[in-house]
């Protein structure tokens, strides 16, 4: 996000972004404010005046399960403002909640004109991205219509119907069409003030997104924050995490910021068998859906604290995993599912990610979470039930996933959808020194060590759970067959380091990233070869002093503002971090948690999305990266990655 005042309201897959002064511009690009549900924007524009003029701020908006503002009209150290403006809003599922009052600080009655200009464009998320992109949408039609106390828009396309309303306690006196955004009305109240008295307005927005689910009850800001703060708490429950006495500075910070923060973010979801489910969204503003590689790494993260993550995670993307071939969306038998868009542009297909399968990893990783959850918890009932999902999730790893073919788990560039299906998804990620990217079939590095991980424990769970002890053989034969021959194809003699991916061709694609960390936590690598690995990520082209980079400085491709290709990752360094555990390299493990911390701690103790590469010798404090979300559901997580190393190993000051 961009570093104004911007307050965030996150509840049960609904979020709105408000400026400092509690309203909404429309704007777009990569710092988009509104009232989101279901991507789409319900609310595009709020915008409030008094007596003819925009109130100044004096006390911005700030707040976790409400945003309270203090506002003033024009005045004069001679002649102070007539009254003030107390401004109170949260959030409901699918609905905004406002408080407006006005109190007089004069001792005479004071008649105030209270306007408020709304709009709601509809919008689809990825229209308000700054990407150039044009979509056509023709015979679509918004209009707006005045009801009894407020006015109500609409938003049709086809069979496609999108509403928003907006109603005022009390009802406003006029109601009028306004410029700006179409179908924009301007909602107007003429108020008199009693004597150093007060006056308010209780004011509700609520979305009808197309097919969604009917929106929540909403009583006052104050009630509905506080049926938020429950939630809330409920989920962070009253038993302390296990943090150690000489943990570093600032961990138990960031672990009680992430757990709230993954509270907020958990959206509804459907399991095998309807069941209602919560899960983890990825992140806010582009990303509160279900992802499968990112809901999957912060279930996995929060796995030992809040084991009922993973539980629903799993269930969910069981739930919609691939049954049939859709190139169009890149849907196979087994594979599990990227992403689930609800938005108009996908259900017109003009964007492939309603049902979007254009990951290589998620599929791997949906095993390795299945067998590390049994782990965990010593309850076999999930991977029981899974059973099914499972097996068809190893098929497709051999099958059209390319181990059986081509000893590699690999993905081939999608022109309409992904080129990239690993986590560094950006066009241009996996690229040769040079900058080039690779072309498929592409095996990413990171994704090998996923598979392997995935066998491994899949293996278990057919000989403990599944009572299967021949299957559990293939899979351990598969294990050790892929890991001998990945050190001899990745491995790049000349500079000591993996490959990031092999191309289609079978080239080493020979630019030293990040990904090659996450080989230490999967287990794929020797001992020796894993500690040159971990040694390395912590040299200064890697390490920026605050996070280990996606990609060294030193190499062609290297931008620190790019996303991919320079910045740093906080979910990244908790893998990388974890597996520095794993193989005993803890003086590593700890320089890297320290400087998340502290980088934690210069953000309000919230890891962002992302930071850019820039390193402490550039800047005193980490540089945001411009798109970042915040919150995202991984960063949150991963101060709860850094309180398990702590517990692996020694990482204490």
């Amino acid at each position: 996000m961009s570093t104004t005042a911007d307050t965030i309201l996150v509840r049960a897959g609904t979020f709105a972004i408000l400026g400092a002064d509690g309203g909404i511009t429309g704007s777009l690009g990569a710092s988009p404010d509104g009232m989101f549900r279901q991507d789409a924007r319900h609310l595009s524009l709020w915008s409030l005046t008094v007596d003819g003029t925009a109130p100044a701020v004096l006390v911005p908006s700030a707040g976790e399960f409400s945003a309270a503002c203090v506002l003033t009209p024009p005045g004069t150290r001679d002649e102070p403002p007539a009254y003030t403006v107390f401004r109170e809003q949260s959030l409901a599922d699918g609905a905004l909640a406002e408080r407006l009052r006005l109190v007089s600080n004069r001792s005479e009655t004071t008649t105030v004109v209270v306007g408020l200009t709304v709009a709601a464009d509809f919008a689809d998320q990825f229209q308000l991205r700054s990407d150039e992109r044009h979509y056509d949408k023709g015979g679509a039609q918004r209009s707006a219509r005045v009801v009894p106390g407020g006015v109500a828009f609409t938003y049709e396309r086809g069979d496609w119907l999108s509403r928003t309303t907006v109603s005022a306690t009390p009802a406003p006196d006029n109601v009028v069409p306004a410029g700006g955004q179409d179908t924009a009305h301007l909602l107007e109240w003429r108020l008199d003030l009693p004597p150093l008295g007060a006056v308010e307005l209780l004011l509700t927005v609520t979305a009808y997104p197309h097919g969604g689910p009917a929106p929540a009850a909403v009583a006052t800001p104050s009630e509905t924050a506080a049926v938020c703060a429950a939630d809330v708490a409920a989920f962070v429950g009253d038993a302390p995490l296990p943090i150690p006495r000489d943990a570093p500075p600032g961990l138990a910070a960031a672990c009680s910021r992430g757990l709230r923060d993954l509270a907020a973010l958990r959206i509804p979801a459907t399991g095998p068998d309807g069941e209602e489910l919560r899960v983890p969204g990825a992140g806010v503003p582009w990303f509160l859906t279900l992802f499968g590689r990112d809901s999957l790494l912060t279930s996995l993260f929060a796995l030992p604290y809040r084991p009922e993550l993973a539980a629903a995670t799993l269930a969910a993307l069981a739930a919609t995993q691939g049954s049939q071939y859709d190139p169009d969306r890149g849907e196979q038998p087994g594979r599990i599912v990227h992403e689930l868009r609800h938005g108009e542009l996908a259900s017109f297909r003009q964007v492939p990610y309603g049902r979007y399968y254009g990951s290589v990893d998620a599929t791997p990783l949906f095993l390795v979470l299945l067998g590390s959850y049994t782990q965990a918890t010593g309850d076999s009932t999930l991977a029981a039930r899974l059973e099914p999902h499972a097996r068809a999730a190893m098929a497709w790893m051999f099958r059209d996933g390319g181990l059986d073919t081509g000893g590699y788990l690999v993905y081939t560039p999608d022109p309409n959808g992904l080129i990239n299906q690993n986590w560094k998804d950006s066009a241009g990620a996996v690229c040769f020194l040079d900058g080039t990217q690779a072309e498929g079939p592409i095996a990413v590095v990171e994704a090998q060590g996923y598979a392997y991980d995935a066998l491994v424990r899949t293996a278990r769970l057919a000989r403990s759970v599944w009572n299967d002890a021949g299957y559990a053989d293939q899979l351990e034969a598969a294990a050790a067959g892929l890991r001998e021959r990945f050190l001899r194809d990745f491995w790049m003699p000349e500079t000591d380091f993996p490959a990031l991916a092999l191309d289609g061709q079978g080239r080493q694609v020979d630019s030293l990233a990040s990904d090659a960390g996450h080989l230490l936590w999967s287990g794929i690598l020797d001992e020796p070869h894993a500690h040159r690995v971990g040694r390395r990520l912590l040299e200064p082209d890697f390490f920026s002093g605050w996070a280990i980079r996606t990609l060294a400085s030193d190499q062609p491709g290297y931008h620190p503002l790019s996303y991919h290709r320079g910045s740093s990752w906080p979910h990244d360094n908790a893998i990388v971090l974890l597996g520095l555990v794993r193989c005993g390299l803890t003086d590593e493990a700890r320089t890297v948690a320290l400087g998340l911390l502290d980088a934690a701690a210069h953000h309000g103790h919230r890891l962002p999305e992302v930071m850019a590469g820039y390193g402490r010798t550039d800047h005193p404090q980490p540089v945001p990266y411009p798109h970042a979300c915040s919150p995202q559901a991984w960063a949150a997580a991963t101060p709860l990655a850094l309180l398990t190393a702590l517990r692996q190993t020694s990482l204490a000051c």
